[in-house]
């Protein structure tokens, strides 16, 4: 788990207004004791209202929000926009966060003097590009987490290889998904199909970033490569 995810964590566990032991949060994260004191002095100098002391225990004093957004219809449209999508194009897990920020936003419109009915948006996702939902909730955690994934791939001319991939972005093209990733086999940048994955597994192996094998090295490399598309005759 990464820091600012560790950070984030600590406050939904102390949120609930209760007293919490240090060796408890920390327990509940898999990490030391020092950890956590160390966390909680973090978010308490960037003024998370956690009030406690070591050995005693902590808790959030306060609410913690998000500071409040104002958005204009037409921003709201957009966003709306946005969810639709995710819910018909998306795994359980994305569907379901998709539905609560709508019933947010249609909360928010409900409050101004003129509320939309509708927002007149129809999302019906493509066939395929469901076909591999089933990977995308682990895909999405070996991202964010840094972990190497094996795959059983069957390309689009019928070949298949397994393959171990350091996971790098997933990318929806309207009709598929697919994840750019960084492919040991090949010793370089692969953008593989999900709906073309036959299996897709952890291998308990993490990847850390290195130079000419990150996101941003395989971004640059697909901007000079249409770059020089561009400039032929």
């Amino acid at each position: 788990m990464r820091r600012s995810e560790r950070l984030a964590e600590i406050v939904e566990i102390v949120r609930d207004g209760r007293l919490h032991l240090a060796r408890d949060i920390a327990d509940a994260l898999g990490v030391s004791i020092r950890t956590v004191y160390r966390d909680i002095d973090t978010l308490v100098a960037s003024g998370v209202p956690i009030d406690g002391e070591r050995g005693v225990g902590y808790l959030l004093r306060e609410p913690v929000f998000l500071p409040p957004i104002a958005l204009s219809f037409t921003e709201l449209e957009a966003l709306s926009l946005g969810m639709a999508i995710v819910q018909e194009a998306a795994d359980n897990e994305l569907q379901a966060a998709a539905a609560s920020v709508m019933k947010k936003v249609g909360e928010q419109a409900s409050n101004r003097r003129q509320a939309p009915k509708s927002w007149g948006f129809g999302v019906y996702a493509f066939k395929r590009a469901q076909t591999g939902f089933k990977h995308m909730p682990l895909i999405r955690r070996a991202i964010r987490e840094g972990h190497k994934l094996q795959i059983d791939y069957r390309s689009l001319d019928d070949r298949a290889s397994t393959r171990v991939i350091c996971p790098l972005q997933i990318e929806y093209w309207g009709q598929v998904w697919t994840c750019s990733a960084w492919c040991e086999m090949r010793n370089s940048f692969r953008a593989f199909r999900i709906d073309r994955m036959q299996s897709c597994e952890p291998t308990g192996k993490s990847f850390q970033p290195e130079y000419g094998k990150t996101l941003e090295d395989y971004l640059k490399q697909v901007a000079e490569q249409m770059a020089r598309e561009t400039d032929r005759p």
